[in-house]
């Protein structure tokens, strides 16, 4: 008969440890993963439960679930779920689920678009006709039947701070907003009249962060959506952050709700601004609001822009270009507050999307808080679960 030390490890073979001693020391390698793993749950267990504050608003049905963040520059400080990604299958909602990010796109691509300026290759003084001729001669509606020439032509400050004049989006974009190729979509905008005279209205504007994202192609000689994975995505370890969600990612995606017409629950809807399937390649990108992304993406995102342009050590944004993108854009006489792609207030600067995700920065508290859920209303106290949420995390973490 073999002896027993035979079918051993061999770091459990040192002649001078007795037979209960190894029997001791390979109980405990065994059981390392369970013991690391019940270190870890109790470490999460002492996290300020700042979900559970969200649980009264699921059990009334005005809201269906959330992945909540809290971050530091330095680190995550908490990512929690609460509620359901799916009401119906009683699906719990997961940290890891993925969400139709909307308009929460533009400050991505407005940093997109502020890289090329850090290379000397944009200006935003320039008139957007310099990148895209086509918005050569463009006129001012004054009214059903006149025209006016502009006070002077948009321009890339204009397109990222919707201050252009320029519509929502454009007739031919319809009945979804991701059918138009970018090129064709930023055409058909160079082709309508303004709606009012640059730098005089603020009005918000997909068209304009559309036009922005084309001036990406034109300058970089990428498609738009290529700059975007190869130059910011990629680099930050943004691997969840998508135009085409694929199966895998299909299957993790938050159903989307809206109150039921009795405004006494919630009804399962889909992201009527996109066509379906989502992963058919024959979508164009928005880059006013076609990305999808989980907390944890987007968290990365906010973290390098709270670093002023750094992440881990990289630089990917200069300082100044930061300053002046977080910045208030527009003319200190509009009461509306945007920078390039980011909305400001105050302290703080962040944007929502569309289903109500949302991402606020604070560089005075240092704090990022982000709010991810698939909702296109919201019925009865719902729409107060963010406000919940962001005082949760102030309380836990603010300094």
């Amino acid at each position: 008969m073999d002896s027993p030390e035979a079918d051993w490890p061999p770091m459990f073979i040192d002649p001078p440890v007795s037979c209960s001693h190894r029997i001791s020391a390979l109980r405990v390698f065994l059981l390392a993963p369970f013991l690391l793993s019940t270190l870890s749950i109790a470490a999460r267990a002492e996290e300020p439960a700042i979900a559970s504050r969200l649980q009264p608003f699921v059990e009334k049905q005005t809201l269906a679930g959330a992945v909540t963040l809290v971050a530091s520059k330095e680190k995550v400080l908490s990512l929690q779920a609460a509620g359901y990604s799916d009401i119906a299958a009683q699906k719990p909602m997961q940290t890891s689920a993925l969400f139709w990010i909307a308009s929460q796109s533009k400050p991505m691509t407005a940093t997109a678009l502020m890289m090329l300026v850090d290379e000397g290759k944009v200006n935003v003084n320039d008139p957007v006709e310099k990148y895209l001729p086509e918005f050569k001669g463009q006129m001012v509606q004054q009214d059903a039947s006149h025209l006016l020439s502009p006070v002077h032509p948009i321009t890339v400050k204009n397109i990222l701070s919707h201050t252009s004049g320029m519509a929502f989006s454009s007739p031919m974009e319809k009945p979804t907003l991701d059918g138009l190729p970018l090129h064709e979509a930023v055409r058909s905008y160079a082709m309508m009249p303004l709606q009012f005279q640059p730098d005089s209205k603020y009005q918000y504007s997909n068209a304009g962060i559309n036009t922005a994202g084309r001036i990406i192609e034109v300058v970089s000689g990428m498609s738009y959506e290529a700059f975007m994975d190869e130059r910011l995505f990629k680099p930050l370890g943004m691997k969840e952050t998508t135009f085409w969600p694929n199966e895998e990612q299909i299957a993790r995606i938050a159903k989307s709700y809206k109150p039921s017409p009795e405004k006494d629950g919630l009804v399962e809807t889909t992201v009527t601004q996109l066509k379906y399937p989502l992963n058919d390649r024959t979508r164009q990108p928005v880059p006013a609001g076609g990305l999808f992304s989980t907390a944890s993406d987007v968290g990365i995102f906010c973290r390098m822009i709270l670093n002023n342009g750094i992440l881990d050590g990289k630089r990917y944004l200069s300082e100044a270009s930061v300053k002046q993108m977080t910045s208030k854009q527009t003319a200190e006489a509009l009461k509306d507050g945007y920078g390039f792609g980011w909305s400001t207030s105050g302290d703080s600067f962040g944007h929502g999307g569309a289903y109500s995700t949302n991402m606020n920065i604070n560089p005075k508290s240092g704090l990022i808080t982000l709010f991810m859920v698939q909702h296109a209303g919201f019925h009865g106290d719902g729409g107060q679960a963010q406000g919940v949420f962001n005082k949760a995390a102030i309380e836990a973490f603010g300094k």
